[in-house]
């Protein structure tokens, strides 16, 4: 499978909710019967768990929100909203910080059981690594914070409630529904009723029962992938569609969930999300009329192509996401001390030379400025550029190891770098891309071409699956992709620079980034904050672990039958507001 991998910066909660604060009863539905629509995505889903290791990407983000709810969700600006026809939440203390849970009565699963605090504790056990085994998480999420709950709640019908270890900062957006309890239980026991499922999971939690739970949580960690159409329990829904039928490497449908009630009402009956990883392709299939709606990494060639488009309108902006490319540490290849007799210097030199040698100018002007002409370099790991403290941040991070001079004096920086090292050119690099991904195959031609000036040979390792983000070790040596954030937060990027994290592919660690990052989870004061991630940053940028390109430029566009469209920086990207779509009126 083809996947945009864009791995959220904070785990998927906040990010998968539907719904407006404070959405008057009785709910009224504006289902126009016999309506569809189509959209067009670079890839469909293949797991309906978005939390897990495995699952944690966009597109499985983008149907867990056709298909979930939850307590907020942003909207384009972005800002917060509270889906207070879903349920609600306060802080009920500080000291120490507490939180509360409810889910609203009448608020029920596509199979009409009712969501309550066994699916909120579920979702709770597992988004705070509450059960381990040795050193590894029992339940696989993909960014698992023991470090800030490690007392279980307690709950009371629908209500959960919990404290905090600390004075998180991002408590609002760290917690909310996931899978569905029951349907994770039948999964391992098929024997037992939704209710027996329900009461046997909050006994074995209650009572720290692993040998009963491990079953259960094999099934939250795999069980929910599939590429073909998913079974009755790994497609139980909480929003506004269900699940009805998902090709592999074509399309998956969703049709209108009747229960529905507790958020604003879509007005398609069924939405069809259509794989189509060419955005050249999905250009043309808006205009043949096979798509109403389309998006994807564009190239100046497809901004030309929409912006002639006759059926359709079109919107551009930058996304919360970043292009990026990460050097694995411990995988016996050129950028591990172990092949240097564990001389972790020398690796850091060779790591250098490699960045240094990554076009990044050219990259820049031939791919991105011809989409957005005041496209500039991002040169944090931490800061969005025009955020607050970004100018800040590039000038005391040590980034500007990679921008002074101009693209000859690096590659002779490079090359005096692995002459330092004492080693052998040329330096062979295996380099995965995704396979299918236009633009990120012209950038490892740009790559390739640029590093071989330095004395690198890099070798195409693209391939379409992701194999790697389940791998104990990552095979390549160097990985380009993009994270993208579905959120505000401050905290989070530990889940992918943390040491020994679910997210972090490349064997990085680092105890100063550690607590750093720790340290920011209760960091309250701004400038702290900014402190703290300066702190981050210098390690990493000395560190030679990766280097940041580009901020992404978004475009998106539809057909003039359509309306209701509106793009947002943050994960779900345009589907933020579907339930806004509708036909134009004839």
């Amino acid at each position: 499978m083809k996947k945009f991998r864009s791995i959220s910066l904070v785990a998927a909660t906040a990010a998968v909710a539907v719904g407006l604060s404070g959405c008057a009863l009785p709910y009224q539905s504006e289902i126009i019967e016999g309506t569809s629509i189509t959209v067009a995505w670079n890839d469909i889903s293949d797991e309906y768990n978005s939390a897990s290791v495995t699952g944690n990407n966009v597109k499985n983000g983008l149907t867990a929100y056709l298909t979930g709810s939850g307590f907020t969700y942003y909207n384009g600006d972005p800002a917060l909203v509270k889906n207070e026809a879903f349920g609600t939440y306060a802080k009920i203390s500080d000291e120490p910080l507490t939180v509360e849970y409810t889910i609203n009565d009448g608020v029920v699963w596509s199979d009409g059981v009712a969501i309550d605090a066994a699916d909120l504790l579920l979702s709770w056990v597992a988004g705070f690594g509450y059960f381990k085994e040795g050193d590894a998480f029992v339940f696989q999420h993909a960014n698992p914070r023991a470090d800030l709950a490690s007392k279980l709640p307690t709950i009371d019908g629908r209500k959960l409630t919990f404290e905090y270890d600390i004075q998180y900062v991002d408590w609002e957006l760290q917690f909310g529904l996931g899978v569905s309890a029951h349907g994770t239980v039948q999964m391992a026991y098929p024997d037992l009723s939704a209710a027996d499922a329900k009461a046997q999971f909050i006994d074995a939690v209650t009572n720290g029962d692993l040998e009963w739970l491990k079953p259960v949580a094999e099934k939250w960690n795999t069980g929910y992938q599939t590429t073909g159409t998913p079974d009755a329990l790994q497609s139980l829904s909480s929003g506004p569609y269900i699940v009805e039928e998902a090709v592999a490497d074509q399309y998956v449908t969703f049709v209108s969930n009747p229960l529905f009630a507790w958020g604003p009402s879509p007005k398609y009956e069924r939405v069809t999300i259509r794989e189509i990883a060419d955005s050249t392709a999905a250009v043309q299939a808006v205009e043949n009329g096979e798509v109403q709606i389309a998006s994807g990494q564009p190239t100046a060639d497809v901004l030309a192509l929409v912006s002639a488009l006759t059926n359709a309108n079109y919107a551009t902006g930058n996304e919360a996401a970043y292009e990026h490319i990460d050097l694995t540490f411990d995988n016996g290849g050129p950028f591990d001390p172990a092949s240097y007799g564990g001389d972790a210097e020398k690796a850091r030199l060779v790591r250098q030379a490699f960045l240094l040698s990554i076009p990044r100018e050219q990259i820049l002007e031939n791919l991105i400025k011809p989409l957005n002409p005041n496209a500039e370099l991002r040169n944090s790991h931490l800061l969005i550029p025009g955020s607050p403290n970004y100018d800040r941040m590039v000038a005391e991070n040590g980034s500007s190891v990679y921008t002074s001079g101009d693209a000859a004096a690096r590659i002779e920086q490079a090359k005096a770098l692995l002459a330092e090292a004492g080693v052998s050119t040329p330096v062979e690099v295996g380099f995965w891309y995704p396979l299918g991904n236009v633009r990120r195959g012209q950038e490892y031609e740009l790559i390739a071409a640029n590093a071989a000036l330095a004395g690198f040979n890099v070798v195409d390792e693209s391939e379409p699956d992701w194999l790697f983000t389940g791998a104990d070790i990552n095979p390549h040596d160097a990985v380009i992709f993009a994270w993208a954030s579905t959120s505000l937060a401050v905290t989070g990027s530990d889940q992918y620079l943390g040491t020994g994290q679910p997210s972090n592919f490349s064997g990085y660690s680092n105890a100063n980034v550690d607590q750093a990052l720790k340290d920011l989870n209760t960091a309250l004061d701004p400038e702290r904050q900014f402190e703290l991630q300066l702190a981050a940053e210098k390690e990493i940028w000395n560190d030679a672990y990766s280097i940041t390109i580009f901020q992404f430029p978004g475009l998106t566009w539809w057909d003039k039958g359509t309306e209701g469209v509106s793009m947002n920086p943050l994960v779900p990207y345009f589907f933020w507001n579907f339930w806004d779509w509708r036909p134009v009126a004839g």
